[in-house]
């Protein structure tokens, strides 16, 4: 089977953690991060966030799987990361998903996926 062009497209790595999830005593705890292909930009682009708001943002990545917001990304592997991954707020160079949009190829047999960090 042809590889897709959205696909041909993904050629970085980035380490993604699902949004928090609330616990006891108002902690919130973070989904096992994963590593997951992306096309990371580093540029700024106005974007409307999930409150309505426009803002501007640090980054636009562009991901082959749904993502949600308010979950993080991060350019690069598991192994770069501190042995205590487990919350993505505390590490340098993690991003938080403001803004995610999914568009259909012409053809329908794909998506581009895009966030706004």
């Amino acid at each position: 089977m042809a590889m897709k062009i959205i696909d041909k497209m993904l050629i970085q790595t980035a380490v993604y953690w699902g949004a928090p999830v609330a616990g006891g005593r108002g902690s919130s705890t973070f989904a096992t991060a994963i590593e997951i292909s992306v096309r990371w930009e580093d540029t700024q682009e106005l974007f409307i966030d999930k409150f309505g708001v426009e803002k501007t943002s640090k980054a636009i990545v562009y991901v082959g799987q749904d993502v949600v917001v308010g979950g993080f990304l991060y350019l690069g592997e598991l192994t770069d990361l501190p042995i205590s991954h487990s919350d993505p707020q505390i590490i340098d160079g993690a991003h938080e998903i403001r803004a995610f949009g999914k568009l259909p190829t012409l053809k329908g047999d794909q998506f581009l996926r895009t966030t706004w960090l």
